[in-house]
């Protein structure tokens, strides 16, 4: 049971965090954070926080209010919702719309510190950092280039023509097919998928497939 401070301080801390700050409680969560702080230094890197369902575009609205009130342009720099196009048939005329490829996820692109793992992880909607014991853990290249998401991730190209590989982001992800074509200068393969009952070759980065 809170006593009646802490309570108080926990209800200002999630109604307003933008405007309040005090000095971090000690917490297993708190711990893994500040440890997760001394790993990343000064850089800024992306990270993921996992929200409340149907939460996600208002925590992403939040935070980036936040940045904005205080100016914590510096600090925080990107705060995304990753989503994909979706194309429907619905009686017989076609409909596009946006969908959330990872519901219950936000990811922001950020420099780690007590003060800025505290602002984000009291955001309201917001349950806690992806991670062992909610520690932050900041995505890899790997899985920002898997992700769509710009990295600096080089694959490591272990097919061949005639390999089966399978397509990972984009629109085509999940699709199936057979290299047909590699171009090392540009990054590129050719890779023929089964549309409409027939092949179809398709140009996709490096980053795009994985061999099966």
């Amino acid at each position: 049971m809170l006593d009646g401070s802490k309570e108080k301080e926990t209800a200002r801390a999630m109604s307003d965090p933008a405007s309040y700050d005090p000095d971090l409680s000690v917490s297993e969560e708190e711990n893994e954070a500040t440890e997760a702080v001394r790993e990343a230094g000064d850089d800024a890197l992306w990270y993921v926080i996992h929200t409340y369902s149907g939460y996600e575009n208002k925590v992403k609205a939040t935070l980036e209010q936040i940045v904005e009130n205080r100016q914590l342009q510096n600090e925080i720099l990107e705060v995304e919702v990753p989503m994909e196009e979706v194309v429907e048939i619905k009686d017989g005329k076609k409909k596009t719309s946006m969908k959330k490829i990872y519901p219950g996820y936000v990811l922001v692109r950020m420099k780690l510190s007590d003060r800025i793992w505290y602002i984000v992880r009291n955001t309201r909607g917001v349950t806690g950092f992806v991670g062992p014991n909610s520690k932050p853990i900041p995505l890899t290249d790997e899985e920002l280039a898997i992700m769509g998401m710009a990295g600096d991730w080089e694959p490591i190209v272990d097919y061949d023509v005639g390999d089966s590989v399978k397509v990972i982001n984009g629109p085509l992800e999940s699709f199936v097919g057979v290299v047909d074509a590699i171009s090392n200068e540009k990054k590129k393969v050719r890779v023929l998928v089964s549309m409409f009952g027939r092949e179809t070759p398709v140009d996709l980065d490096f980053t795009q497939v994985l061999r099966i």
